[in-house]
């Protein structure tokens, strides 16, 4: 069985779920799935990226959006109904929210699991990415096992 860690900012979308369940044809799949709560993160950033990707409402609506302790309620539904649209899919998954020190948390994940690759399944953050300063360019340096960086699909509803 291929052991892989996702890491999501947010619930599945279909197409996510299809793609990650794919990546490797036939071959039983088994996914550890780590998603962080909206934290004390840099809302100008959020809404450069949003701004970059032509999506100005959602720029316009950041401040709206749950941050701290009130996202993580929302983050525990998201995480329970991606690990059950992975598992309808056909893949063993598991999740858990990732409080605090997410790349500590991965990298342990990783060891736990014998893990045998990290995927991080994530919108685009153009300013963090340009500075090496997203999970994907931090977590190559840390875990040991090829990480794979995807784009999320975006939910029409969002």
């Amino acid at each position: 069985m291929f052991t892989t860690v996702l890491m999501i900012e947010k619930g599945l979308a279909p197409a996510d779920v299809e793609l990650v369940t794919t990546l490797h044809g036939d071959e039983p799949v088994s996914f550890v799935v780590l998603m962080q709560p909206r934290g004390d993160q840099d809302r100008l950033l959020r809404a450069v990226d949003d701004v970059a990707l032509g999506h100005l409402e959602e720029a316009a609506r950041e401040n709206e959006v749950p941050e701290g302790e009130q996202a993580h309620q929302p983050a525990e539904l998201a995480l329970a109904a991606s690990v059950d649209q992975l598992r309808t899919a056909g893949a063993e998954a598991v999740g858990e929210i990732v409080q605090k020190h997410p790349l500590d948390v991965l990298t342990s994940v990783v060891e736990r699991t014998h893990a045998d690759e990290v995927i991080v399944l994530t919108a685009p953050h153009f300013v963090e990415e340009f500075f090496h300063r997203d999970w994907t360019s931090r977590a190559r340096h840390k875990v040991g096992v090829p990480v794979l960086k995807l784009f999320a699909q975006q939910d029409d509803e969002e």
